[in-house]
């Protein structure tokens, strides 16, 4: 490993297979998204501690509890990344003021490095903080792709996709903006839907241009703000689509609330918006979690203010100057975001240099959130759209096959 942690192919892991399967683990639509998230490819050990945990997890105090305890465990036995993921996992849904929060956030991190065999994150100047940031290089890279996560991912977490794009050719830079992982908790950058900036930041310090964007989850929605504003994006893939973040949190209510709580957002009623949000979330955990955790990211103080920042992240607005080639990807029954922004964000990117849309279905085990069930084939579909560009454009010649991620085993 050299100074700027940069790796060379030789020193990653080979590419992970990732185990197909999107399982039933709990009877919570939003807790069962999770566990699936975290355990669904570390293995068949895992996946059963995880099952014989989860009848015992009613609510984020029995989450916080259980997955503890299973960290330990894992810790215990010698498992260093399950116990890694297993913390990672418990952070999660721990508020802002839970003292054990950064802990475990700390655990996490030390652990998944040391387990991936990477070194510490370079610091990116940034806004009077830093953004953490990883680049791993291979040997005569035919591309570069800068990947990302959402409202709640670490860079950490993306690790095994970066090493699958390595592994495939591309060099690799993965970080983490403001509102994110070290960003958020260590010089208290709060989340920007001005995506162009943080990417800008990165681009600038690495030197970088010609670049594949790639952001998960609301990531998808902030890559395609970057690209409409940095001209040094060449390409950019939205895994998943996010068009309207406040439609996908409102999309969580029974649709009078919803109508209300727009309605009152429009004449500016905080104080009724305040009271009918906090009677609204007692009801769900997905949205207790969601508001307490966005109102730390975004830095603001109330239910009101969420929600008016909420309105901001929407790609509608600015589609119409992405002049890159785009790729999108989404599940036909994804819980969070509405398969109708897929249709939406295709008709808004009108001048774009190529739009490529795809819709992973139920037989696939990619039907939900960011694939989560079978990120290898997510990835082989975001490889063979890079490297068919590739070829269109003439920028480099036919590599080896890349690396078996759809045709991986199913689990469970």
């Amino acid at each position: 490993m050299t100074h700027d942690n940069t790796l060379s192919v030789g020193e990653v892991r080979m590419a992970p297979a990732f185990p197909v399967g999107y399982h039933r683990l709990h009877e919570d639509a939003g807790l069962n998204f999770q566990l699936n998230r975290f355990f669904g490819g570390m293995g068949e050990e895992v996946l059963r501690e995880v099952r014989a945990a989860a009848p015992r997890i009613r609510d984020h105090r029995d989450w916080k509890r259980e997955l503890l305890s299973l960290a330990e465990g894992a810790l215990t036995g010698g498992r260093r990344l399950d116990a890694a993921y297993y913390f990672r996992a418990a952070e999660f849904y721990m508020m802002p003021d839970d003292p054990d929060k950064l802990p475990a956030r700390e655990r996490f991190v030390a652990l998944a490095r040391s387990s991936y065999g990477v070194g510490a994150a370079e610091t990116v100047p940034y806004d009077g903080g830093s953004l953490p940031a990883h680049r791993f290089v291979p040997e005569n890279p035919k591309g570069t792709v800068v990947l990302f996560g959402g409202f709640d991912s670490y860079a950490e977490e993306l690790f095994p996709m970066a090493f699958f794009l390595v592994a495939s050719g591309y060099q690799v830079v993965v970080f983490e903006g403001p509102g994110q992982g070290g960003a958020l908790e260590e010089s208290r950058l709060p989340m920007t839907p001005e995506w162009e900036r943080p990417v800008g930041a990165v681009l600038d310090h690495f030197g970088l241009d010609e670049v594949t964007l790639v952001g998960l989850s609301l990531g998808g929605g902030l890559a395609i703000r970057a690209a409409a504003f940095d001209r040094r994006v060449r390409r950019v893939v939205a895994w998943d689509i996010l068009l309207d973040f406040l439609e996908c949190n409102l999309r969580q209510t029974n649709p009078i609330v919803r109508v209300a709580l727009r309605s009152l957002l429009a004449v500016h009623a905080a104080d009724t918006v305040n009271d009918l949000a906090r009677r609204t979330i007692s009801k769900s955990l997905m949205l207790q979690w969601g508001l307490r955790h966005g109102m730390n990211v975004f830095g603001v103080e109330s239910p009101y203010e969420y929600l008016r920042e909420l309105d901001r992240y929407n790609t509608a607005r600015v589609s119409r100057h992405v002049e890159c080639d785009v790729l999108l990807l989404a599940g036909a029954d994804d819980h969070y975001v509405p398969l109708s922004q897929f249709y939406r964000q295709i008709r808004a990117l009108t001048g774009a240099g190529s739009v490529t849309g795809r819709i992973f279905t139920r037989t696939e085990q990619a039907q939900n959130h960011c694939q989560v069930g079978n990120t290898g084939l997510a990835l082989d579909v975001v490889v063979g759209w890079m490297d068919g560009l590739g070829r269109r454009d003439g920028s480099w010649a036919p590599a080896e096959p890349r690396p078996n991620g759809a045709r991986a085993r199913r689990q469970g």
